[in-house]
């Protein structure tokens, strides 16, 4: 059997993010070494609960969670209640956590996982602004190169922003932490709108979940059912885009995604276009590149792909 990948979730559940560790619990190819919250989606205190009631449904007390940064490096904290509704959660009833929160520093882990174990093994999977990731490379450089490779959901190309007109939310919350990890070195796959955008909750597919006779099943249903109003509003589909679970699919099922590797700027000076993510996607700047773009997902093999991991979970 394959050793499975060691990964860390940095994360600010968010209905999608809860899909996304759902998705990665489900999984034996992963080992979870932990889950970081940041404050994104909703602030701090509501993030930390939220990843370890996810953790519960999934029937994963085990996991440690780790709370990390309140608010951005240098920009005031931008939250999305109303995406994601005041919990970040809104959807279906979840009890509070009775697993405990961690009392170490989610950046304190971040650095101190990095450092003790060996070089190029652990992935961290980013599915909201790059603060504790940000501030983990200011306090400790070193573990640019200790870093296996960063798997973010962010950004955005062709689809330009979903927060401004350039800007999509997780880049925008915290520019300045993402510029830092895209100029750290790191071998980065970046999961932008352009591929998001392309996996869409359809009433069929979150029927699928409806009808598992599991806990974690009929509750994404719940959590879909919410989130995907705001985006049925706005863009016209049926359904809404399913962001950060992308981040576990790729490692997953690289094959269903198509991207290329490119230089990705962070812009974090303009106030029109703050936390643009500039894509060199054909290669006319002499700027090297820094990350793979994800353009693309096969939708119907992406959720095919959720639907039975998901059935498997408790």
């Amino acid at each position: 059997m394959t050793t499975p990948l060691p990964i860390i979730i940095d994360t600010d559940p968010g209905q999608d993010d809860a899909v996304a560790i759902l998705l990665a619990l489900a999984s034996p190819e992963f080992e979870v070494l932990g889950i970081t919250a940041v404050a994104g989606n909703v602030p701090l205190a509501r993030t930390e609960v939220n990843a370890r009631k996810i953790c519960e449904l999934a029937g994963r007390p085990d996991i440690k969670v780790f709370s990390g940064a309140i608010r951005p490096m240098v920009r005031t904290l931008v939250t999305a209640e109303h995406v994601h509704g005041k919990t970040g959660l809104d959807g279906p009833v979840l009890p509070d956590p009775k697993m405990p929160l961690q009392s170490q520093y989610a950046v304190d882990f971040i650095v101190e996982t990095l450092m003790s174990r060996p070089a190029g093994t652990v992935t961290l999977c980013t599915l909201g602004p790059l603060t504790n990731i940000g501030l983990a490379l200011v306090r400790e450089p070193r573990i640019a190169s200790r870093v296996k490779q960063i798997v973010a959901m962010g950004g955005g190309y062709f689809e330009q922003g979903n927060v401004t007109p350039s800007a999509e939310f997780n880049i925008y919350v915290d520019p300045q932490a993402a510029r830092l990890v895209f100029d750290s070195g790191i071998p980065i796959t970046l999961i932008p709108l352009d591929c998001t955008h392309q996996a869409l909750t359809t009433a069929k597919r979150v029927e699928a979940f409806r009808k598992m006779p599991n806990n974690s099943g009929p509750a994404i249903a719940a959590l879909l059912d919410f989130f995907e109003r705001f985006d049925e509003n706005k863009y016209g589909t049926d359904g809404g885009p399913l962001h950060d679970p992308c981040v576990i699919a790729w490692l997953l099922k690289p094959e269903l995604f198509k991207g290329r590797l490119v230089n990705v700027a962070i812009e974090c000076e303009s106030e029109l276009t703050m936390g643009s993510t500039v894509v060199d996607w054909w290669h006319v700047t002499k700027r090297p590149p820094n990350a793979t773009v994800i353009r693309s997902v096969d939708a119907d093999g992406f959720f095919a792909l959720l639907t039975e991991r998901i059935a498997k979970l408790a």
